[in-house]
């Protein structure tokens, strides 16, 4: 019988993985950001169905961050999140554009908190230029 943890060499559907790793609260939101494109296998956009194994590579985007991951194990139940954490590992550069990513946030809040009201249509488009959002 097979434990709450994969072994090497088994591989598992990527929506049920991205469940289990705690990168979404739902199984059928997993599966709904892979067909929307948001996660990409080994540099290649992916279907609910592709199964992962240890060793893949796995882009997640949601909720404004981009996560670079390297698949360490594989599971079909989802966990406590010091399991789930033990499923994968986040790479260097995707770890440095996350927390750059979160610094510029800080300093657009701040700019909005220093005017004291609401920001003119100019200066939301200065904010939105400095969070890196696009119109």
């Amino acid at each position: 019988m097979m434990g709450p943890m994969g072994d090497d060499g088994q591989r598992v559907r990527l929506d049920r993985w991205l469940w289990a790793a705690r990168f979404f609260k739902t199984r059928s939101q997993a599966a709904g950001a892979v067909r929307g494109g948001k996660v990409h296998v080994n540099g290649a956009r992916a279907k609910p169905a592709r199964e992962v194994g240890a060793g893949d590579t796995v882009e997640v985007t949601a909720d404004q961050s981009r996560r670079t991951v390297r698949v360490r194990r594989v599971s079909e139940r989802r966990g406590p999140a010091a399991d789930a954490a033990l499923l994968f590992e986040e790479t260097p550069e995707s770890v440095a554009q996350r927390e750059q990513a979160a610094a510029e946030r800080r300093v657009a809040n701040r700019v909005v908190q220093d005017l004291g009201r609401r920001p003119t249509k100019r200066e939301r488009r200065q904010i939105d230029a400095a969070r890196g959002r696009r119109r």
